[in-house]
């Protein structure tokens, strides 16, 4: 079972410096990749003692972080009456979570285990699939088995190529374009999920 990050309640008198709307905002600024309870402490301008008396240690410093950022992320709202149907808006699904992955490395593996995803992360997922399930018609076990299978594909596909890509080297010749390429690639692979899927469930 998923447990939620170990932030204590604060205690009674001056507010605290070290809140959790604090840390996930200088986690979200530092990125997940490059969080230490250093360089947190130190963004915080407390000491690292101090830190650990509001969060258990860095992972869940981390999950805090990796929650708040999906918490944060507007998943498109599905209507039955919007251009292209299903189909349409599990396009607009993969473009939106494409973005999140590529504006949050390290994000990825806290969407695709559920060993460490947070429980509030898990019911945003199950709402989200009921939401679709609703609005489109589905019943809700091919609405989960279609998303879940959609937003795996995309995290792990968009985490390998954004993470290939290093604005520092583009100087070299035909790095972007080969950036660009495979960015290209991809999307045309998603696109072939997508289709591919509702094709398995026979629902084109």
């Amino acid at each position: 079972m998923s447990m939620q990050p170990e932030i204590p309640a604060p205690a009674r008198g001056r507010p605290p410096t070290i809140t959790p709307d604090r840390l996930a905002d200088i986690g979200i600024t530092l990125g997940l990749p490059n969080l230490t309870m250093a360089n947190v402490a130190a963004e915080l301008a407390v000491t690292q003692a101090a830190l650990y008396k509001r969060v258990a240690n860095l992972e869940a410093l981390k999950r805090l972080v990796a929650d708040t950022v999906f918490q944060r992320w507007q998943i498109p709202r599905a209507s039955a009456d919007a251009p292209g149907g299903l189909q349409g808006y599990l396009l607009g699904f993969v473009e939106s979570l494409c973005e999140v992955v590529k504006a949050h490395p390290g994000l990825p593996p806290y969407l695709l285990r559920r060993s460490v995803a947070t429980t509030p992360m898990l019911e945003k997922i199950a709402s989200h699939q009921a939401h679709v399930a609703e609005v489109f018609g589905l019943p809700l076990d091919k609405a989960r088995w279609l998303l879940a299978t959609i937003a795996f594909y995309c995290i792990a596909g968009a985490d390998t190529v954004y993470g290939l890509v290093d604005d520092e080297t583009e100087v070299l010749t035909g790095r972007r374009v080969q950036d660009e390429e495979v960015i290209a690639e991809f999307k045309q692979g998603m696109r072939a999920l997508v289709i591919g899927s509702l094709e398995v469930l026979e629902l084109r």
